[in-house]
Formats: C-alpha cells, structure tokens, sequence
C-alpha cells in the first residue's frame, strides 16, 4: 500500500493543480504504462502544507472509520465496490467544452518540438500544431463538412496524424480510425456501418478507398509542411489555409467525437461511440494525473510513438493527452526494434509506452551490452493493451534494471482509463496493472452467482466512471449486455485485487475453457509452457469435446532446431498443473496469431484446429 507520503503528495499535487486551473501542465497518464513527469515551479508555505496534510489525513481516516474493519476502507463490503485509492479529481463542468479545446487550454513554456518524426527529424513545434489543426477545422467546413458528418482516418503513424484527427474533432466532425493495412472488404463493412463521408490516407493506401468510391485526401508521411508536391496540395491547403473563414458550430461535451471499433476478438467488431467528455476524462484522468505522481517537469519528457494511432492506447496518449503537457513525442511510421535503439539514443527518449511484443522485443535487443547503453536515457517502460508474461518481466527487469516499467489496464469502451501502475521505493508491483484510476470504481463478480467479491476474490471486472462509452453504434443489443442500467462496464476479464489495491489480471471469461465443468485459465497454462526450454511462443485455447464438454488444446511454436513433441509438452504440463487442467492435445505452429496490440486472437487458432480436423 502506499505510504502517507505518498498519497500526500499526490494529493498536494492535485490541489495545486486545480487551485491554478489552467496555467499549469499536468502530465498525460495511460493503462498503457507510461510515466509523465510534473513540473511545478511552485513553494508552499509551512502553514498551507500543514493544512493540506491535515485535510488528507482526515480523508483517510473518515473512510476507515466507515468500513468494515476486516476490509481496507477503499472496499465496501455493503456495495461490494472497489473506490480509487487517489482523491477525486473536479472535471470540467462548462457543457459546450470540446477535448480540442480542452487540450491546448492548457498553456505550458515548452520550446521544443511537440511532435518530431523519427527517420528524418522533421517536426512541428506547439504553436503550430495548434494553428495547423484551427486552419485544417476550418478547411474542412470549407470543404463541406458538417457537424456530425463521420470522417475515416485510414493513416499510419505521422507527425500529420494529430493534425488531422484534432481538426476534424474542432470542426465538430466524428473521427472513425482504421489499420492502414485493413482489406477492402473490412474498410467497406466500416465505411458502411459509420456512414463515413470522406476519408484521409497514405499514398499507398488510396487504392483501397477508390475501389469503394470513397473521396480521399492524400496525406503526406512526414514531408516539410511547405512542400509542393502535387499529390498533397489538398492537405497542404488544409494546414496553410485562413482560419474563420467558415462559421465554427457550438460543440458539446455530449455530442460525439469518435466511433472507434472493437478489436473483436471476442466477437464481431462494434462501433464504440465516444464523446468529447469521454476524452477529457481520459486527458485529465489517464494522462494528466499519471503525470502529477512523478516530480519533475514534464517539458523535459521525451516519448517515443510507435504504438498504433488508430487505436485507443496510443491516441489518447499520443494524439491529445500528451500534447496538454508540452512534452516531446518522437513519431515511428511503424516498429522496428533496431531502428527504435537508433531513435531512443538520438532523441534521448525517457519514456516508451509499449504493448508486449515490443517489450520482448526490446529486452531481446537490450541483452547486447552495447544496445543497453544506447537506452541508458529511458526512465519508464509502460505497458498496455495486452498482459504480459510473468516470464517476459521478469527478462526485462533484469535486464535493464534501472527502467521503471509498469503496466495498465483499459479499454476502447472505457476510453483507456481503468487503472495505472505506479512503482514507489518500498512498494514495486510491475506484474500487477496498478491502481484505479481517479473518480473509477470497480465490482469484481462472481461469474457463476453474480455476487460481488473482496479483495483476493476472482471474478469478472465491471467498471464505472467518466471514461465509460454510453454504448455501442446501432446496436442496441451490445449495449445492453455490456453495460447495465447502473453504469457499469461488464468487461469480461477475470481479475481480482490484491490487498494493496492492485488490479491483477488473470484471462478473460469468454476465453474461459470449461473441461467436465472446471474452469480452466488458458493464461494459467501458456505462463507453464512459456517457461519450456524449447518452445518460444504459444497460446492455448478450448475446443469443443463430445465427452468433455471442451478440451484445452496448447498451440507451440518451437524454437529453431527443437524437435520436442507433443507428448513432451504435456507431460511437461501435467507435472506442474492439477490433472484437470491437464494440455489434451498439441499442435505445432509457425507462429501466433495476435492482434496489432499484441492479443492472442484464439478464434483464428480454433478455425485452424477445426480445419485440421
């Protein structure tokens, strides 16, 4: 748990903050583990430090004087839910705010480039993003945009990116974002489903678009902003063009601001509807906060962008909570671990949000001495989008010990707030995924009663708080069974909370193998098999048995030269698990398949079993 001096702090942070509104920078915070550092060039006077000390001290013991003594006071035993241990954080009450707004409200010193592009260095300072993204708004109205009309962002990452997403958000347009690498026929199921318009994209994209007849700007990867190539003319009028030229609507915090789709890994993709105070609250709760727990200014932060734009992680991090900060992201097009080496030593890179296979990667990398002293700069390694192996932290905290690393939880539906790590000196928990965010409150549900559970207890994970989606786009049937009539987010994941607070993630529900009626983790059985000295990735998953119900059945992709079998790999298993977890059947395979935020997607695997069968 931690310690008063801890919580103190974060609480002297959050007072100052709130008491100078918005003269000062706060870090932007992410589930995907990122530390943001917080500069307050400020001195308190002894009489005011006594006063908010005395404040938090009562706010500790009021609920411990409330609870169940059994139980710690960030737990109701009446309720069954689980508050966040930080002190609440006002958001703002003002109903025709947008995040656009919002963001750039926030007035910072930086000097140094907002956003810089790795490869060639080319870069846009503070100043001018946010003339880039007024001038591109008013572009757009110009163009014919309307209010409401859903704009689709098909883009790899670029220094452009922000630009484009905050420009059609000022214009009070809605944003609906893609993998570049998507098909035609899944960007003609998105198109369809959001009504898109117009979209914006790469060169080497625009194929795609055209098949489907949908009008496309071309967007340049990270030429100069003065640059006369033809193909880009339109965007270069977008960005260089008079601001106010067309009227600006009235936008409200209710009103939509993006339709971001689910990976679907747990079924058919769905449009998430997020609103603009959604995103505040992922920019204030998420980002800002993260950073307020670290001393320190954030302009001096560098952060490296390789995680995906288009998906929540990144671009609530990347795309705006950052930017409120006046910190330094260097942009990657796409992961390369040895040209990220290149960029971290370069650019002097102190924090790199990542999801796992990034983090193996780079710990792989890091074991050439020589590689590691080119990361000497890095100060925290965050961790989101995905669990990592207890067995890939444990290779990196050894091998670059001097790193922070943390993990988080949240998800498209929760606008990427749910919960942060935050390592202290006496308290280091990197396996976990951290505490609840502010203003978050958490259930953790018996799957089978539906009873609510204390800490120590594994059950589902439901979520509320200002970050959660009101729902799904025209399905109401989604909505409805994900979250319920009181607010609550029915994640799916099995968790439970340790008795210091912490979010631990075990698998989620409906990856849940159900052998002669036992519950079997999948998670459980790969963190076994990932330890064999010959296998270098697996994944497990159930399929359907006549006489048991399903089977648990373990996907091994073997190391180079291996020649273990199948029958090795389960007696393997079935000396370390209890015989019901038992592995039935092996099948060897030349890799993984995993989404782009690095998830196991065990419905392909099961499509490959059955079609082998």
């Amino acid at each position: 748990m931690l310690n008063s001096h801890q919580f103190t702090r974060s609480l002297l942070h959050r007072h100052i903050s709130l008491s100078l509104s918005l003269s000062v920078s706060l870090s932007f915070s992410l589930s995907v583990s990122l530390s943001f550092t917080l500069s307050l060039s400020l001195s308190l006077s002894t009489m005011a430090m006594t006063t908010l000390t005395k404040k938090f001290n009562s706010h500790i013991s009021q609920k411990q004087s409330t609870q169940d003594h059994k139980y710690p006071w960030w737990f109701s035993p009446e309720t069954g839910i689980y508050c966040s241990k930080h002190p609440e954080i006002t958001l703002p009450t003002d109903p025709f705010l947008d995040v656009v707004t919002f963001i750039f409200s926030h007035q910072h010193t930086g000097v140094s480039p907002a956003l810089i592009d790795s490869s060639s260095g080319s870069s846009l300072s503070y100043p001018q993003l946010y003339s880039c993204v007024k001038s591109f708004a008013s572009g757009l109205r110009q163009m014919g945009i309307s209010q409401g009309d859903v704009v689709l962002l098909l883009l790899p990452n670029s220094i452009y990116y922000p630009i484009v997403f905050l420009g059609v958000l000022y214009a009070g347009a809605i944003v609906t974002t893609m993998n570049p690498l998507s098909s035609v026929g899944e960007i003609k199921k998105q198109v369809g489903d959001s009504k898109a318009r117009r979209a914006f994209t790469g060169l080497e994209y625009v194929g795609k678009l055209q098949a489907l007849g949908v009008p496309a700007v071309l967007v340049p990867d990270n030429a100069a902003l003065d640059s006369k190539e033809e193909a880009f003319s339109v965007f270069y009028k977008l960005v260089n063009g008079n601001v106010g030229l067309a009227p600006r609507p009235v936008i409200r915090q209710q009103d939509a601001a993006a339709i971001m789709y689910s990976s679907g890994t747990t079924g058919a993709s769905k449009g998430v509807v997020i609103t603009h105070r959604n995103f505040i609250a992922a920019v204030e709760l998420f980002v800002r906060f993260e950073a307020s727990q670290y001393e320190g200014s954030s302009l001096s932060n560098v952060y490296l962008n390789v995680l995906p734009l288009f998906h929540i992680y990144g671009l609530v991090l990347f795309g705006m909570g950052l930017l409120s900060l006046g910190s330094r992201i260097v942009v990657m097009k796409k992961f390369d671990v040895n040209e990220v080496v290149k960029a971290i030593e370069k650019y002097k890179v102190t924090h790199f949000p990542v999801v796992p296979p990034i983090l193996t990667a780079l710990t792989a990398k890091a074991k050439d001495g020589l590689v590691k002293q080119s990361l000497k700069s890095v100060k925290q390694v965050s961790s989101g989008a995905a669990l990592l192996s207890a067995k890939s932290i444990e290779d990196f905290v050894r091998t670059l010990p001097h790193v922070d690393l943390i993990q988080g939880y949240g998800m498209t539906e929760t606008t990427a707030v749910g919960t942060r790590g935050f390592n202290t000196e006496s308290l280091k928990k990197p396996f976990s995924l951290g505490l609840l965010a502010p203003n978050m409150q958490a259930k953790v549900v018996d799957w089978k009663t539906g009873s609510p559970l204390p800490p120590t207890g594994s059950g589902e994970l439901w979520l509320r708080g200002p970050g959660i989606v009101n729902g799904y786009l025209n399905n109401a049937e989604a909505t409805m069974s994900t979250i319920d009539e009181e607010g609550w987010l029915h994640t799916g994941d099995i968790v439970y909370f340790d008795e210091d607070g912490y979010l631990n993630l075990q698998d989620r529900l409906k990856d849940v193998i159900k052998y002669k009626g036992f519950q079997i983790a999948p998670a459980d059985l790969e963190a076994v098999l990932i330890n064999h000295p010959e296998i270098l990735d697996v994944a497990v998953a159930g399929v359907v048995d006549e006489e048991s119900g399903e089977i648990p059945v373990a996907f091994v992709v073997r190391k180079h030269g291996s020649r273990v079998s199948g029958e090795n790999v389960m007696d393997f298993v079935a000396a370390q698990v209890t015989p019901y977890k038992k592995v039935r059947k092996v099948v060897f395979t030349d890799s993984i398949p995993k989404s782009a935020a690095g998830k196991i997607l065990r419905r392909e695997l099961r499509k490959v079993l059955t079609s082998k069968l």
